[in-house]
């Protein structure tokens, strides 16, 4: 696990130089789109409410290309986690299109993810399909999410999350969000996950979020129990 943060860590100190340089060209996209990047990390990685880092500090990154439209994007990540399978780095590759229609935003994704240094004969791939619909009416937000995979890494098989968020900015900086969602599995635990917290924009490009958690399983251990996580991330 250390060699893997440190590994991570080295990436996301690269990034945040990289992040240092002049922005001034990537305010404008050109005509064939544009790069963006992001870098993380955080007390703990949630997902779908239940952590993937068995309640331990992670770190993320990501890079996207967006087409000058804005329709199509697509690009790598990576995050680090403490996996059934006994990987503590996990990649990413996704691409999708953000299409309108009748006032509502859509995002249409597929991600491949694979996770590295699994332990022999363990699962360490999957698929994972995203549909979000988005509408924003002044200071008011609401999402509606499905996700779907037909054969999670490690020992689980399909699954599908429901959710359903809403979010208010407060003030230009200070963003508030709740969000309540239900994951059935087979060969794993079905439950309702629920988050609710703040993002505060500290300069143009860093953000602090801080994040309550919580599920209705009744499983002992750290990914399902409830946590207040506080997380930091830079874009450039």
């Amino acid at each position: 696990m250390i060699r893997t943060l440190t590994t991570a860590a080295a990436l996301l100190g690269c990034a945040l130089l990289a992040g240092a340089l002049p922005a001034a060209a990537q305010d404008q996209p050109p005509a064939s789109g544009a790069w963006s990047f992001a870098v993380g990390a955080a007390t703990d990685n949630r997902s779908k409410a239940v952590s993937r880092s068995d309640g331990e500090p992670f770190v993320w990154g990501l890079a996207r290309w967006t087409s000058a439209s804005g329709l199509f994007y697509a690009g790598p990540s990576f995050e680090t986690v403490r996996s059934p399978t006994g990987s503590e780095l996990e990649l990413e590759a996704a691409a999708g299109v953000r299409p309108q229609f009748a006032g509502f935003d859509f995002d249409l994704g597929a991600a491949y993810k694979h996770q590295v240094d699994a332990d022999p004969g363990a699962d360490q791939d999957a698929w994972q399909f995203t549909a979000d619909a988005m509408r924003s009416i002044g200071p008011a937000a609401a999402r509606l999410r499905l996700q779907y995979s037909p054969d999670a890494v490690g020992p689980g098989r399909a699954w599908t999350w429901t959710e359903a968020q809403v979010g208010w900015d407060f003030t230009p900086r200070l963003y508030g969000s709740a969000a309540i969602g239900r994951r059935d599995q087979e060969a794993g635990v079905d439950y309702t996950g629920y988050n609710l917290g703040l993002n505060y924009a500290l300069t143009r490009r860093l953000e602090a979020e801080l994040r309550w958690h919580g599920t209705d399983a009744d499983v002992p251990g750290e990914p399902y129990a409830d946590r207040l996580v506080a997380g930091l991330s830079f874009a450039f």
